[in-house]
């Protein structure tokens, strides 16, 4: 079904799902869904940039004439910043390309408008998670529905019943954030349990909102019932007593032209109990002088967020440490801010990041070198 109403792909269509047949993407989307629709799936081993180029995404594009492809936000932010002006697509014939879907982590706006704007065809940020198998917020591409709204992981899916939360369990205002939760019971092919472990599904997923499903992520719903996913619980910092969510201030660092890609977290402060920390990845090309970006930065959160963000400490690195899923690592980066031990994540793309990101906290005295 979700083939069909939510990807737009019918039988002798091509569909792309840039991902690991290992991660559940892979196993919805590379094998079962795509081949129970009777279409071509296409399973690929690589990046999207530097195999050989940043234009590797549109030559399997042109070479399998893929109708739909599905692939992380941090796969078109690693384009845009080897390739701002996606010149590499002008190579390839992309007439059978009808749309790419977007999910694993919060697409920032800046992006998302980037990529519909070079590519001339619609971006639809969509939002699901492991244990729910498909996703719960997106938009019905294959229904005609395509009113995408920047930021937003669009509207809930039929057979998802998704609410935002306050901490002691009441729905919150539209527009405020709070824990995204879905009711009970949860739509088909959701988790139904954890191996071995009944006892720790329910106390993980159900016993903090009873008769909801705690997601673990933060945000908001709008009057118009658009999902704005802002950051997962953990990561929303709380800055003398105001919550602010790691994505609304990612958002706000991603529209500098210079920014190519970004992530913020929390870190410890003696007065505040906590403090935002951005980490800037800078687009290809870039001759600007560093300090005055950060500069620019820091205003650019001042005058959207407001000085309630005590947004001070920025710092430049070449590349953020990520699952290979292209999650960034946020809560990882926080702790080597924070000299914190950390076990070091499993599903880690590349470990030698954290000691290029240690390097750089230490050079800017945030941490000791």
């Amino acid at each position: 079904w979700s083939m069909q109403s939510v990807y737009s792909i019918e039988r002798d269509d091509v569909f792309w799902a840039a991902s690991d047949i290992g991660w559940v993407v892979g196993h919805s989307y590379i094998v079962y869904g795509p081949l129970l629709a009777g279409a071509t799936t296409v399973m690929y081993e690589g990046k999207p940039v530097g195999t050989p180029d940043a234009a590797a995404f549109w030559r399997v594009i042109e070479r399998h004439q893929v109708n739909v492809l599905f692939t992380a936000p941090t796969a078109i932010r690693a384009i845009r910043r080897d390739d701002p002006e996606l010149v590499g697509v002008e190579s390839f014939d992309l007439s059978a390309f009808r749309a790419l879907f977007l999910a694993g982590e919060r697409c920032d706006p800046a992006t998302m408008q980037w990529a519909a704007e070079k590519l001339a065809i619609p971006v639809i940020d969509h939002w699901w998670q492991t244990e729910t198998g498909w996703p719960m917020a997106g938009m019905l591409f294959g229904e005609g529905q395509c009113d995408v709204r920047a930021g937003s992981a669009g509207k809930a899916i039929p057979g998802w019943e998704i609410d935002v939360l306050n901490d002691e369990g009441e729905p919150v205002a539209p527009g405020e954030v709070g824990a995204i939760v879905c009711k009970s019971p949860l739509a088909p092919g959701a988790v139904t349990t954890l191996w071995e472990a009944e006892a720790r599904f329910h106390e993980s997923y159900f016993a903090e909102f009873p008769g909801y499903y705690q997601t673990g992520d933060a945000g908001f719903i709008d009057e118009e019932g658009y999902v704005f996913v802002m950051a997962r619980t953990d990561d929303v910092i709380n800055v003398a007593g105001h919550r602010l969510s790691t994505g609304a201030l990612e958002e706000v660092l991603a529209k500098h032209p210079a920014v190519a890609e970004c992530a913020v977290t929390g870190v410890h402060d003696d007065l505040k109990g906590q403090v935002p920390l951005g980490f800037l990845c800078l687009q290809a090309g870039i001759e600007q002088d560093p300090n005055s970006i950060i500069a620019e930065c820091i205003a650019l959160v001042r005058e959207q967020i407001g000085p309630v963000a005590v947004f001070r400490k920025t710092v430049i690195v070449d590349r953020l440490p990520k699952t290979r899923s292209g999650k960034i690592l946020r809560r990882t980066l926080s702790r080597i801010a924070d000299n914190e031990a950390f076990e070091l994540p499993a599903t880690i793309d590349d470990p030698a990041i954290l000691d290029e990101v240690r390097a750089v906290l230490g050079d800017a005295g945030i941490i000791a070198a």
